[in-house]
């Protein structure tokens, strides 16, 4: 048996601690880019008890989308992201209402957002890819304390069957919803399920989206949100 001496013990210690921390691919079952998660409801008020019920954390309202026909409320889930409950707007005429809102039973994911930093570049390098979008595009919403928070989304035109995400850059002067929504849940799962795994994968790495993808039926969004009251499982209708 060899004797290890101290001096070469030391080094190899040394080594060990000097050298950069490895990283597993695909480990992380939440994206990094997931920007906010949204619950879709007929009614706000029931949509902000559904998830009070299941997390213990009730959401705070977040305010109005002048002309878009919707408000919504708002929950932390950790730094840089969070969940809107999102329903229609009664005192605003009615709108198109293209996820379908009004006509939901109970509450359902009906969409998510990817954070960029560089919208108009990204929107370029995705058309020269020939993937069609549109914007970007400005956004606002009036906040209850009276502020306006301000962004720029660009929407996929495809985005298949409701599972690929809008992307969104948010104003430099506005606050981050994460910050000040009420805290004390996070996101533990978020994917993507589909019938064709490999050729949505492939699409993802041109969107750069680091995703989960899984084998399904049917395409559908799946998220796990853990609070005091535990875990709360979300799907798309």
């Amino acid at each position: 048996m060899r004797t290890v001496t101290r001096r070469v013990f030391t080094l190899a210690t040394t080594s060990l601690l000097a050298a950069p921390r490895l990283t597993w691919p695909g480990t992380s079952t939440v994206p990094k880019v997931l920007d906010h998660v949204l619950l879709g409801c007929n009614n706000l008020d029931a949509g902000i008890d559904y998830v009070y019920q299941r997390t213990g954390v009730r959401a705070a309202a977040g305010g109005v989308h002048p002309g878009a026909g919707t408000k919504n409320a708002l929950l932390s889930l950790g730094p840089s992201r969070y969940l809107e409950i999102i329903a229609p707007d009664p005192l605003q005429p009615a709108s198109s209402d293209p996820r379908g809102l009004a006509s939901l039973k109970d509450p359902a994911l009906v969409g998510w957002a990817a954070h960029r930093h560089d919208l108009n570049e990204f929107a370029t390098l995705l058309r020269g890819a020939g993937i069609e979008c549109e914007g970007p595009n400005p956004g606002s919403r009036s906040r209850p304390d009276g502020t306006t928070l301000n962004w720029n989304t660009l929407a996929l035109k495809d985005v298949r069957e409701g599972v690929l995400p809008f992307f969104i850059e948010w104003g430099s002067h506005s606050l981050h919803p994460s910050v000040d929504a009420p805290a004390g849940c996070r996101l533990t799962d978020f994917r993507i399920d589909t019938p064709d795994p490999p050729a949505l994968k492939a699409l993802a790495v041109k969107l750069q989206l680091d995703v989960p993808i899984r084998q399904s039926n049917r395409p559908q969004l799946a998220a796990t949100i853990a609070g005091p009251k535990g875990p709360m499982s979300l799907l798309s209708r």
